[in-house]
């Protein structure tokens, strides 16, 4: 079997392109070492189960621990304890065949069953007393359950760890989701049950709650480089850059792109692979929505994520109705980071995938031909792209732009979804947004040349000014003499003649488009 860039479940040696998973793993080792009970969590498709599986075989090849990994995926949602915790069991009898295959499934096994509080407790001791070493149990997807069959779940562990100088338990516990302990659980409630979480608990979870770091850039020349040592076809050094800076490491979109780019595109070896060829490895795994793809997107209709990512598609500041476990709950999820101090989505594919996704449907129901604006000479007419985009932000945009359920980030959803539906004719947008700067950065690539949208909210009539000090220093950034300023103008007593205006500055040697709107 040739080895291959895995994109669906756990990493193997003997398959897969993959860096040692050990590398990610020093602090959570320190931790079972300590015997802590902690979580692991990170975003979809970063390397847990491959990580926690790794820890299972390398505690029981050697002398110092013995180690059962647990999925509980098949108890998903089932907030039942009665019908989760016979899932749950079943899960361990198969942990221990794979761990132990010549251990016995224990005789008292479905008589504790007839208590879900204290059958998965009573079913770890056992196991305890019959392993050699200190047991180590990795339970994963455990923000699978919920409500009640959540509440009974940890409870158990917690009893667990606070007698376990009287009645033996596992050495180390390791929660290994999506989320941190503190989202497990979102009824009040729920969350009252499990208050000891949340305090000096023996658990000390919240203080030791820990995740995997993306791949560094050497890092990820390391994988591309395994695939040329094996086939002799390599990755440019320019695309090598172009997949760090597309994905900032996340290890399921750095092998998304390789394996869209060897396996599908570019399968003659004696072609290497440039930064085109993941350009446009990019914009299909996209457009496909390949599975990781699917599944942020529909996390973009949580509500907790959406009251996020509105504000940050505005670049407003986090309102003070905003909860920071909210916060947390999508860092933790991987839709953002934290970056210099501040708050950012978490790598540019993200950041195209999100508004691409809200406004999906507006994007195929505008009527607006690409060859409406491109010159003679096959340049983009930008002066007539901006005029047609303020009739139609005038007739139907402002209208449309109401019905998103992104409500504070509407007129630059709406604008996104006009140029979008525009560009895809040949050439690619690139978006900055973050918490704070109330302005959209984006550039439009079209046939060698770079044109620099800023996109503001006005609301009073020092807008302009302040919008043109960042235009500005968005231009300096990007290189540019030339850009465009887009202000939607808030104050709605205002007719719209007065509104829909052109007109060029220029500042700070900068000559800038204002287009109101």
């Amino acid at each position: 079997m040739k080895p291959r860039f895995n994109t669906t479940g756990p990493c193997y040696a003997d398959e897969h392109y993959m860096l040692p998973p050990e590398r990610r793993l020093g602090r959570i080792m320190e931790l079972i070492d300590d015997g802590r009970y902690f979580t692991l969590h990170a975003g979809r498709q970063t390397g847990k189960t491959t990580s926690a599986q790794w820890l299972i075989r390398h505690y029981n090849s050697g002398e110092q621990f013995s180690a059962i990994w647990v999925d509980l995926q098949t108890a998903r949602d089932e907030s039942n304890p009665e019908v989760a915790f016979v899932t749950v069991l079943n899960n361990v009898d198969d942990a221990l065949a794979r761990s132990f295959p010549g251990m016995p499934r224990p005789e008292e096994r479905d008589q504790w069953l007839g208590d879900p509080r204290t059958c998965l407790a009573r079913y770890i001791r056992w196991i305890v007393s019959r392993v050699k070493r200190p047991l180590v149990v990795v339970f994963d997807e455990v923000d699978c359950l919920v409500g009640k069959t959540m509440v009974t779940f940890l409870t158990q562990l917690r009893d667990g760890y606070v007698s376990r100088r009287d009645l033996p338990f596992a050495h180390s516990v390791v929660l290994v989701g999506q989320r941190n302990v503190r989202d497990y659980t979102l009824s009040q409630s729920e969350r009252n049950a499990v208050a000891w979480l949340g305090s000096a608990s023996p658990f000390n979870i919240m203080a030791e709650a820990t995740t995997l770091a993306a791949f560094t850039e050497a890092e990820v020349a390391e994988l591309l480089s395994q695939h040329t040592t094996k086939t002799g076809q390599p990755f440019e050094a320019e695309a090598v850059a172009k997949v760090v800076y597309l994905t900032e490491g996340h290890p399921w979109l750095v092998n998304a792109l390789a394996d869209q780019v060897v396996d599908r595109d570019v399968r003659d070896r004696r072609v290497p692979i440039t930064a085109a060829h993941i350009e446009a490895a990019k914009e299909t795994i996209i457009v496909e929505r390949r599975t990781h793809i699917d599944s942020l997107i529909h996390k973009l209709h949580d509500p907790r994520v959406k009251k996020l990512l509105d504000v940050m598609l505005a670049g407003e500041l986090i309102p003070g109705g905003l909860a920071s476990d909210d916060v947390d709950y999508t860092l933790g999820l991987g839709i953002i980071r934290r970056h210099r101090g501040e708050f950012a989505i978490a790598n540019p594919i993200y950041r195209e995938i999100i508004p691409r996704a809200l406004t999906w449907n507006q994007q195929h129901s505008l009527h607006q031909p690409t060859e409406w604006y491109v010159r003679a000479d096959g340049s983009l007419d930008l002066p007539k792209l901006m005029t047609a985009w303020q009739e139609f932000w005038r007739k139907d945009g402002h209208l449309a732009a109401e019905g998103f359920s992104y409500r504070e980030a509407g007129p630059h959803l709406m604008l996104m979804a006009f140029l979008q539906r525009i560009v895809n004719g040949g050439g690619r947008i690139e978006r900055e947004y973050g918490l704070g700067r109330g302005a959209l950065d984006l550039m439009i690539f079209w046939q060698g040349e770079r044109h620099a949208i800023e996109v503001k909210l006005r609301r009073h009539s020092e807008t302009e000014a302040d919008a043109l000090k960042q235009v500005s220093g968005y231009l300096d950034r990007a290189g540019l003499t030339e850009g465009w300023l887009i202000l939607f103008d808030l104050r709605s007593s205002l007719p719209w003649e007065e509104r829909l205006t052109q007109r060029t500055v220029e500042v700070l040697g900068k000559s800038v488009r204002i287009v109101g709107c």
